[in-house]
C-alpha cells in the first residue's frame, strides 16, 4: 500500500455533495462509497477529521433570507449539519470504523461537546472525528468551520470535497472556456474573489499557513488520490 503524504487531515464535504443528484437530502449511495474511501485511509495510519455542510437541508442565508432572523436561520443550519454528521458517523460504523461526533453546540444525547484536547486523543487513537454545528456562532459558514477546526487540530491539510472538480478562473457551468488552476495563491484567490471559501475561510487558513485541497467528490477515491500526493484538482497554498 503506498504511503500516504499526510498523516492528518481535516476533510470537508459539503451538505449538496451528500445529496448526490437528489440535490436534497442523502444519497446513501454516495455515502457508502465515501465511507469506503474514509474506512481506506484510517488503515493507511492516516487521522480524519471530517466538518460536513448542512446545504443538503438547510442553508440559512439563502433559505431563511427575509422570513427568519439571520441569527437563528444560522442556527438551523448548524442542526442541518449534525444531521449529516450522524448519519455519516452510522454509514462509518456500519463499515467497521471507529468514530465520534463532537458538536460546537452541545447535543449530548446524540453527539460529545466540542472539546479540542478530547478530539486529538480521539484521533490518536485511530477514530474518525466529525465536527458539527459549524463552529457553534451565526455568520460564520462551516468552511470557516473546517479550517478553523484544522488549525485547532493541527492537520496538515483540509481537503475540499465539491462539486465541481478544482479552482476555475470563472464558473465553468456557465463560462465554457472557463480555466482551471493546478495551484493558485491564498492571495490571488481572495484578490479574483474565486469561489474556493468564503473569504474568512480563505484568510484564516492563509494566516494558519494551512493548504487547501479543492477536488471532485463525484469519484470518492480521489479522498485517497490526494492523501497520496497525486496531482488531483488544485492545491491553494502560500507563494
Amino acid at each position: 500500500m503506498d504511503q500516504p503524504k499526510y498523516k492528518r487531515v481535516l476533510l470537508k464535504i459539503s451538505g449538496e455533495a451528500l445529496a448526490g443528484e437528489k440535490k436534497f437530502g442523502l444519497d446513501f449511495d454516495v455515502m457508502y462509497r465515501v465511507a469506503d474511501v474514509i474506512r481506506e485511509c484510517v488503515e493507511m495510519g492516516v487521522q480524519v477529521g471530517i466538518v460536513i455542510g448542512g446545504g443538503n437541508f438547510w442553508r440559512g442565508v439563502k433559505n431563511g433570507e427575509g422570513y427568519i432572523e439571520r441569527s437563528r436561520a444560522d442556527h438551523m443550519g448548524m442542526l442541518a449539519t449534525t444531521m449529516n454528521c450522524m448519519a455519516m458517523a452510522d454509514v462509518l460504523e456500519q463499515k467497521g470504523v471507529d468514530v465520534r461526533v463532537q458538536t460546537a453546540l452541545e447535543i449530548r444525547a446524540v453527539a460529545e461537546p466540542y472539546i479540542r484536547a478530547r478530539a486529538i486523543r480521539h484521533l490518536e487513537k485511530g477514530r474518525v472525528v466529525i465536527f458539527g454545528c459549524g463552529t457553534g456562532n451565526p455568520y460564520f459558514s462551516t468552511d470557516t468551520a473546517a479550517v478553523l477546526r484544522a488549525a485547532e487540530i493541527g492537520a496538515e491539510v483540509i481537503l475540499l470535497a465539491k462539486n465541481i472538480d478544482g479552482v476555475y478562473d470563472s464558473d465553468p457551468a456557465v463560462n465554457k472556456d472557463a480555466v482551471k488552476f493546478d495551484a493558485i495563491t491564498y492571495d490571488e484567490v481572495l484578490a479574483r474573489r474565486l469561489a474556493v471559501m468564503d473569504s474568512t475561510a480563505t484568510s484564516l487558513s492563509m494566516d494558519n499557513h494551512i493548504p487547501v485541497l479543492v477536488f471532485a467528490l463525484k469519484d470518492p477515491y480521489n479522498i485517497v488520490r490526494v492523501i497520496r500526493g497525486e496531482q488531483i484538482g488544485t492545491i491553494v497554498k502560500e507563494d
